[in-house]
């Protein structure tokens, strides 16, 4: 691709160099940089690429994108200067790819605390069983139509993620679902995208290693909706506090959707049995493969966005019947020994007590809950014994083991835990740092009838301890331990 091409429309300060290049491809990390390539120089939270220009030039970079220009000047090599080149690599890959969600592709964004990872994947599905070619970027996986691929992030880096949806639109794929997280907002990886439309699931503490504040948090996700275009939806939960302070200055069509009336969008729970739940969606009863007040939303918000899209309301509404739990989203396990455990990702306060109550809600008071989590290292510090003690209140019995400790030590996650009980509660709490030790010691207590709760990796397969990941499947081992 020609540069001046690649970078028709764009706002360039300064340009030192040639302009007739030929642009083989775009990159944000001198070590993946190859002949012919374009080297956006971008100051991120741990470096700052603009050290690198030097080291893209002698592997071959043809321009760079910078925001300084360097002192020292490659002849030959393009240089262009943006006063901040932090939406670069987002706005100049949907340029290089061809701008496929501007040419008819309708791309849909999910974003909150909770929710995200059911919801895209479930709206990903209803348009496949209606015959339709649909992408899917998720926490759980990629997938191009029926071909799925691995996945490191919520929110894939803006090159990775422009590639994704430029084989989505030459496969045909007439709507993309996705998970946006706060990050990606913050750093620009979604700059450039046409969204015809996005949802709002809810907003608790999180991420707060990262945005500092709340407030700066809420920022972030409210800015998804800032930069929605008059002719996109805005589907928000308006039982949610913040869920129409997210769409107070967006020039979107606004569509609350609510568990309370009134609200273009309406669900209520009229039943709870053992498996599952009784929904009226909209005025539609129906019996759903959900349990749990967070997943009358969470289809609420798969249903309204259906219609919002243009999808017939009655097909809609029978195709939620035909849905599943995602994987590692309230997945339940059977032990021949008359208990159940039940895998979730829930690894913030308000899922844990989101799932907590869900558990309970089918219980009708038969058994005890043993709730085994922990909490993530390297992460918002101050969320673990709020967990600690919303698992206390709502378990007969606590676990408190290792999640992903990445570089700190367990135990010091544990003790960060522990103390948010008091004496009472740490009466009935044990603390086994080895997470495989932790699952056995909970099916060797649990009796028929209990169930067990296995919070904070869902579908994760991995542990990440010391920067290594090693295998570790939550599911596997409470299969193992079951056995």
């Amino acid at each position: 691709m020609k540069l001046l091409d690649l970078l028709c429309g764009t706002q360039a300060q300064e340009w030192q160099g040639p302009q007739e290049i030929e642009i083989t491809g775009i990159s944000t990390d001198s070590r993946q940089v190859k002949p012919g390539h374009l080297f956006i120089a971008v100051k991120g939270t741990k470096t700052d690429g603009h050290q690198y220009i030097a080291t893209a030039v002698e592997k071959g970079a043809k321009a760079v994108v910078c925001s300084q220009m360097p002192d020292e000047r490659q002849e030959g090599v393009a240089y262009i200067r943006w006063e901040d080149t932090t939406a670069a690599p987002g706005l100049l890959a949907n340029s290089y790819y061809g701008r496929p969600t501007w040419n008819g592709m309708k791309l849909v964004g999910v974003t909150g605390t909770n929710g995200k990872t059911t919801i895209a994947p479930l709206r990903y599905l209803l348009p496949r069983a209606m015959g339709y070619k649909a992408g899917l970027i998720s926490t759980v996986r990629n997938a191009i139509d029926g071909e799925i691929l691995p996945t490191d992030h919520t929110t894939p880096d803006p090159l990775t993620l422009n590639s994704l949806l430029a084989r989505m639109e030459q496969s045909g794929c007439q709507y993309a679902f996705m998970e946006v997280s706060s990050h990606a907002v913050d750093q620009r990886r979604i700059a450039g995208l046409n969204y015809t439309g996005a949802i709002f699931t809810n907003l608790t503490r999180d991420h707060l290693d990262y945005h500092l504040t709340v407030e700066n948090y809420l920022k972030a996700k409210k800015r998804f909706f800032d930069d929605l275009a008059p002719e996109a939806f805005a589907l928000t939960n308006a039982d949610d506090r913040n869920g129409m302070v997210m769409t107070q200055n967006t020039r979107a069509h606004i569509a609350p959707s609510a568990l309370q009336p009134p609200a273009a969008y309406k669900a209520r729970r009229w039943g709870s049995p053992r498996e599952g739940m009784l929904l009226d969606l909209d005025g539609q009863e129906m019996a759903v493969d959900f349990v749990g007040r967070f997943n009358a939303y969470n289809l609420l918000a798969v249903y309204g966005s259906a219609l919002l899209l243009g999808f017939d309301r009655e097909e809609t509404a029978r195709l939620l019947t035909t849905l599943h739990p995602v994987d590692g989203r309230f997945e339940a396990i059977r032990a021949p020994r008359g208990y159940t455990a039940i895998v979730d990702y829930a690894h913030t306060p308000d899922a844990l007590v989101n799932v907590l109550e869900a558990i309970r809600g089918v219980m009708q008071g038969r058994g005890e809950i043993i709730t085994v989590c922990g909490a993530g290292g390297d992460r918002d510090k101050g969320k673990r014994p709020i967990m600690a003690a919303e698992a206390a209140k709502r378990s007969e019995r606590v676990i408190l083991t290792s999640d992903n400790p990445r570089s700190e030590e367990p135990q010091a996650i544990i003790e960060d835990m522990l103390a948010g009980l008091n004496a009472e509660q740490r009466q009935q709490t044990l603390c086994i740092a080895d997470r495989r030790e932790a699952i056995k010691t909970a099916c060797a207590l649990a009796k028929a009838g209990d169930v067990i709760l296995v919070a904070g990796k869902g579908h994760e397969d991995y542990q990440e301890i010391q920067g290594v990941k090693h295998h570790f499947d939550d599911r596997e081992e409470v299969r193992k331990a079951m056995n």
